[in-house]
């Protein structure tokens, strides 16, 4: 079998702020024979995340544990797509999979124990999407670094920053589950309306109106924060520290203030974290790889009962994704950005 399949490359390593003409839609021709012991995707929903601003430059701390993108050459990427040929007992056609795919109409993988790769089961009665937003990356993200690095005690007061954002709303209910005082902060008033409103935060704040962040932190947590889960970095980082409890934890899984402009590299004051002997973690979502089933479980029916709010930004056709990738960096987007393959 072979299909002509469209996929998105950078033209060049992107070094700053991206934009679309950073991209091109290229095509090119994939073949599947019954004796490769591949499986052909045909794909239908593509994850875009800001993580992969990081893969595109030419040097990146990122490249240590996820490869760098080359120009010209297809994106990987988190997505859900139909099996159309198979050359492996594990799946059939039109089994429906969630795992490493790309951003592309079509891709082949090799089954293995190393490759992220899930089979559907026919009686899931949620929708194909959340396979990609809370049940996908961006809700392990959440789970893990609320669970297995926040460890949250019921009472204690949790801050989220970017909280509008794929993992940070996340975050923010699996908290309030976990009976914690949650404040968030986002970048407009309607996302801040949204957090309060709709996904049960405690208070959440505008922190384009806030000209100093270690006051407003202070005037919103007088009691000081037990957790922080920052997607930031930056000032957001240092005014977190400031005003953290002793044996305070930070999970840091994003600094997407510093993705494009270095000069907002956080500079934290030390002192804070010896003396209050503050717990850093940075991590990402595959380091809890061997925990993904019971976290797809947990949240699956924390959705079916009400308890989560999934919501999503969803645009159309392959052509989107470079400029669904761009609006990501200039705060365009609430909940989780993906893109829907015709």
């Amino acid at each position: 079998m072979e299909v002509e399949s469209r996929y998105v490359a950078v033209r060049h390593h992107v070094e700053g702020l991206p934009s679309e003409d950073d991209f091109e839609v290229k095509a090119a021709r994939v073949r599947w024979w019954p004796e490769s012991g591949e499986v052909l995707v045909r794909n239908l929903y593509l994850s875009v995340d800001p993580y992969q601003l990081n893969r595109m430059k030419r040097r990146s701390a990122s490249h240590l544990a996820v490869d760098g993108i080359v120009p010209g050459e297809r994106i990987d990427a988190y997505g859900a797509g139909e099996v159309v040929a198979s050359a492996c007992e594990e799946y059939k056609e039109g089994d429906v999979v969630a795992g490493v795919l790309g951003w592309e109409d079509y891709t082949l993988f090799r089954p293995s124990p190393g490759v992220l790769m899930s089979k559907l089961a026919a009686s899931d009665d949620l929708p194909l999407s959340h396979h990609l937003s809370a049940l996908g990356t961006s809700g392990m993200t959440a789970y893990a670094g609320l669970y297995e690095v926040g460890r949250p005690e019921a009472g204690e007061k949790v801050f989220v920053s970017a909280a509008s954002g794929s993992v940070g709303r996340l975050v923010g209910q699996f908290a309030k589950l976990a009976g914690c005082y949650v404040v968030g902060c986002a970048g407009t008033n309607a996302k801040v309306d949204l957090l309060k409103n709709k996904l049960g935060f405690d208070d959440a704040f505008n922190y384009k109106d806030e000209p100093d962040m270690k006051s407003a932190l202070k005037r919103y947590f007088p009691d000081g924060i037990d957790i922080y889960l920052d997607n930031v970095g930056g000032e957001t980082l240092e005014a977190a520290l400031a005003n953290m409890n002793t044996y305070g934890r930070v999970a840091l899984c994003g600094v997407i203030s510093e993705y494009t402009d270095a000069g907002h590299r956080a500079v934290p004051d030390l002192l804070e974290v010896i003396y209050k002997r503050i717990t850093i973690r940075g991590f990402f979502a595959w380091d809890f790889l061997t925990r993904f089933a019971e976290f797809t479980g947990v949240i699956s029916d924390w959705i079916r009962q009400g308890k989560v709010q999934v919501i999503e930004d969803i645009s159309d056709g392959l052509e989107s994704v470079p400029s669904a990738f761009a609006a990501l960096f200039s705060g365009d987007n609430i909940g989780k950005k993906m893109v829907k393959l015709a």
